[in-house]
């Protein structure tokens, strides 16, 4: 029943930018905390970003100058804006929410969306 799909993503050249979204049902939204990660083949899922309760937010290593991650309650919808794109930027990106403190940690997390491409090229 808990459910977080995530959309926006796609291909877009170096320098562009892209708004991923991810709607959530079955879990109180606006209870929980959340981060965005990323994934190439290969690699560990990496901390993208994430926000807590309050509404405060943290980026991954030099990721806060081009990201940013916010959130509507009433949509029940988490974003991740992501501007001036590198091609080192190109994974599966995954939305997660937890009901408790924010974490950078991939299994302290509770709920997973499927995961989206973005491809970014040079």
């Amino acid at each position: 029943q808990v459910q977080l799909v995530e959309s926006g993503g796609g291909s877009v050249q170096a320098g562009g930018s892209l708004r991923l979204s991810c709607t959530a049902s079955g879990l109180p939204f606006s209870k929980y905390t959340y981060g965005w990660f990323r994934q190439t083949p290969g690699k560990e899922r990496d901390f993208v970003a994430g926000m807590s309760w309050s509404g405060n937010t943290f980026y991954g290593d030099f990721l806060k100058d081009r990201f940013t991650i916010s959130r509507d309650d009433a949509k029940n919808t988490l974003y991740l804006q992501m501007n001036s794109l590198k091609p080192e930027d190109t994974a599966v990106y995954y939305c997660a929410g937890r009901d408790g403190v924010w974490t950078t940690y991939v299994d302290q997390y509770d709920y997973w969306g499927q995961g989206i491409q973005v491809t970014v090229s040079s």
